[in-house]
């Protein structure tokens, strides 16, 4: 009897084992579940490459989150958000802006903002806000076609040596342009005149800066402004061309990453934002040709003695639509 009785004993304990293991394999199977369910949508306007760098280290180290991307230059990310908000809302988890005007914006209109990742206090104060923090920089530049005089200076491009052959890129379309405008309007020795004697000169407007570097590649045009890695990346490719940080400097221009405020998955979107500015993130960045925010981590090298400058971006809030319509006055658009 007390045999029968230690063998049910054990019999109900081994099948409560089986139950505990059966249970918890369950549990297991359906965490995995939840966190592969998980989807992000990224809005930006970074390079191709970049994102996906970025994108892939991420979900590396995050295997139950999917990134899906919608990736467009300013002009066309900024009609995508604009259609999302009168469509009942922004998509987005996470947007990671080329410029921190086109950022400003879409905080002003409480799309996104309220959190950075505490990563960000190791970045330098000028790359981050209450509201976004700077993952990537872009340096506007000038380029040259060979046997064209290199301008010392931004006001060279006024010059005769230039006469009706310089492009620039369009800052409604394009985030660094917008950031070069607003500097050289702020910009007391160049001023929103410099603008009107590039017009004078006969200088045109493109589209992009891959444009302005094809062109000038191409022959199309003698001299233009872009981006240092548009430029650099053609000059590699065996174009016959020059890239000069015209004096005072190459305009740098942060791009800023942030949450949405209405995120379905606030805690994968915070991630996703902590892993683009950590040192892991900046390094994939690094590797496809783009210049990190976080000190340390190595970007592509700049000249030796280059010079930068940047627009004062607090003085520029709020005046997009104005740097945009003094352009369009200013070029003929």
């Amino acid at each position: 009897m007390a045999a029968r009785a230690r063998t049910r004993t054990t019999w109900m304990a081994g099948l409560a084992l089986v139950s505990l293991v059966a249970a918890a394999c369950g549990d297991h199977a359906s965490g995995r579940a939840a966190r592969a369910s998980t989807t992000l949508t990224l809005y930006t306007c970074v390079t191709d490459a970049t994102q996906k760098a970025v994108v892939a280290g991420f979900t590396r180290t995050h295997p139950g989150v999917t990134v899906q991307v919608f990736r467009a230059p300013t002009g066309q990310l900024n009609a995508r958000v604009a259609g999302d908000v009168r469509s009942g809302g922004l998509r987005a988890d996470v947007v990671w802006a080329c410029d921190p005007l086109t950022m400003q914006g879409y905080v002003r209109q409480r799309l996104v903002g309220g959190w950075t990742p505490p990563n960000a206090s190791d970045l330098p104060a000028a790359y981050r806000t209450t509201d976004a923090v700077g993952a990537a920089l872009l340096y506007v530049v000038a380029v040259h076609r060979h046997g064209t005089p290199a301008p010392a200076s931004w006001s060279d491009l006024t010059g005769p040596a230039y006469r009706n052959a310089v492009a620039l890129p369009d800052p409604a379309f394009a985030a660094s342009a917008l950031g070069a405008v607003g500097w050289f309007v702020q910009t007391p020795t160049l001023g929103p005149g410099f603008l009107k004697a590039l017009h004078a000169n006969g200088a045109v407007t493109v589209k992009t800066p891959d444009d302005v570097t094809t062109g000038v590649a191409q022959g199309i045009y003698k001299a233009g402004v872009t981006i240092s890695s548009s430029a650099n990346a053609a000059k590699k490719a065996g174009s016959p061309l020059d890239v000069v940080w015209p004096l005072p400097g190459a305009v740098a221009v942060w791009g800023p990453v942030a949450v949405s405020r209405t995120s379905a998955h606030p805690s994968a979107a915070r991630a996703l934002v902590e892993y683009v500015v950590s040192e892991p993130g900046q390094r994939a960045l690094a590797s496809t040709g783009a210049y990190p925010t976080r000190p340390g981590v190595p970007g592509p090298p700049l000249p030796a003695g280059a010079s930068v400058v940047s627009p004062d971006w607090s003085a520029l809030a709020g005046r997009t639509a104005a740097l945009l319509a003094g352009y369009r006055a200013a070029l003929g658009g």
